[in-house]
């Protein structure tokens, strides 16, 4: 088969994950609407995405020898079924009236578990179906349509919650689900790469984890790709994922304005992924990644932070959101090219568990320094506070404000820093 017929063939895969994709995210989306309305409390809502990610992070560790010893294929199918049998479990309770919030959490630490099984697989799994000649192009596919799914998924939700209620929606995510899994099984075929010498070695629960970690220490240059994201990846989850909504609605007082911003954001992210899939990127993938993600950093997260409109804001989200898929797709051009095939399941589950290890920890930080840190210290009287007041305003909010004017610092000082590491720069051209 021709380069050209295995990259339709991904399109073809490709389409179904994407909408299977968008399935899940509505149930997930449509399950906040539910616990919301069941408990009236915003802490209740940041659990959910906490009891997903510890799992995926923990799991993870030892994830990566099971993934590469099994077809991939396989896993994507169990993973994919597995939370199809937990979205009949919730569907079944919401039925019989029985649903309750701590269902809800052991679902999503169910899913977490899955996905550090399933992460990995649809990333190798990329690898494998994508000729090297196509896979920036690929990236931007994916951040193209992941991106859609954020824009599209609170109104498609929430006009489909109010019409057929949660158990509507649950039957939309089986239906997206046997579509996906049925072109998966019948019309995909993922070849392998087996570890045949490794056969008969006794593994550990961390052989995987142990395997990959000393293959990192040896190419030092994909490990500070991966430090790099997870360091960046933090300084977003500080933000973005807390404080991006409570500061607009404190600062607006307005939930439409709210709306529009979080739009901004999803369309961004796809007016990037589109760019990715048409333009050709420069050969030094380490100098797209990190000069996109420095320019994000400093002129979405500062704008943001100045931002007193949604005029601002909306700027603010376009140069936050249009480079990011830039930074993935220099990112997987790297990744893919320089592990070998045998080994990329366990590499990326080391990958998984060191880069988005850091989310939960910015999840839960975030919100205790907005509260307790940032916007007690911009209502006291001190010289800095009432500095910090003339630049972002004096509205409710301001101590969020400030914040994401630190991440905006802190994130474009450390993108510069990586821009510069020598190790980086020897796998930065792969051709």
């Amino acid at each position: 088969m021709n380069d050209r017929r295995k990259f339709n063939k991904y399109i073809v895969f490709w389409l179904t994950q994407s909408l299977s994709e968008l399935g899940s995210s509505m149930t997930s989306f449509a399950l906040v609407i539910w616990a919301y309305g069941q408990t009236g409390s915003a802490l209740s809502v940041s659990l959910m995405t906490f009891c997903s990610y510890v799992p995926f992070v923990i799991v993870s560790l030892f994830a990566g020898s099971f993934l590469d010893r099994h077809k991939k294929k396989s896993v994507l199918l169990l993973s994919d079924t597995f939370a199809a049998v937990c979205t009949i479990a919730v569907c079944l309770l919401a039925l019989w009236g029985k649903l309750e919030i701590w269902h809800i959490y052991l679902v999503n630490i169910l899913i977490g578990f899955m996905n550090a099984f399933q992460s990995p697989a649809l990333s190798v799994s990329l690898g494998i179906l994508v000729p090297e000649e196509y896979r920036s192009r690929a990236s931007g596919m994916s951040s193209f349509s992941s991106n859609l799914i954020t824009v599209v998924t609170p109104m498609l939700a929430a006009a489909l919650f109010s019409f057929g209620g949660l158990k509507g929606i649950l039957l939309i995510d089986l239906l997206t689900f046997l579509l996906g899994a049925g072109i998966l099984f019948f019309f995909i075929s993922i070849p392998e790469a087996s570890l045949k010498e490794q056969i008969g070695e006794k593994q550990g629960p961390f052989t995987g984890f142990l395997r990959g970690w000393r293959f990192l220490k040896a190419h030092k240059g994909i490990l500070y790709i991966i430090l790099s994201m997870s360091m960046l990846n933090f300084f977003s989850r500080l933000t973005y994922e807390n404080i991006l909504s409570p500061m607009i609605l404190a600062r607006s007082q307005s939930s439409s304005v709210l709306g529009i911003v979080t739009g901004i954001l999803g369309a961004g992210g796809i007016l990037g992924g589109i760019l990715v899939s048409l333009l050709k990127l420069p050969k030094d993938n380490q100098k797209v990644m990190y000069l996109s993600a420095a320019l994000s950093f400093l002129f979405g997260d500062i704008t943001m932070g100045l931002g007193q409109n949604v005029y601002i804001w909306s700027l603010g989200a376009l140069f936050a959101s249009v480079p990011i898929p830039f930074i993935l797709a220099a990112q997987n051009v790297m990744i893919y090219h320089w592990i070998p095939a045998e080994i990329q399941g366990q590499i990326f589950a080391v990958r998984n568990a060191i880069q988005f290890g850091t989310i939960p920890v910015g999840i839960l930080l975030g919100g205790f320094l907005a509260d307790y840190v940032f916007e007690p210290f911009m209502e006291s009287h001190v010289p800095l506070a009432l500095f910090l007041t003339g630049i972002t305003g004096d509205t409710p909010g301001k101590g969020m404000a400030v914040m994401f004017l630190c991440t905006g610092i802190l994130g474009f000082s450390f993108s510069i820093f990586w821009m510069r590491n020598r190790h980086i720069r020897e796998i930065s051209r792969t051709d």
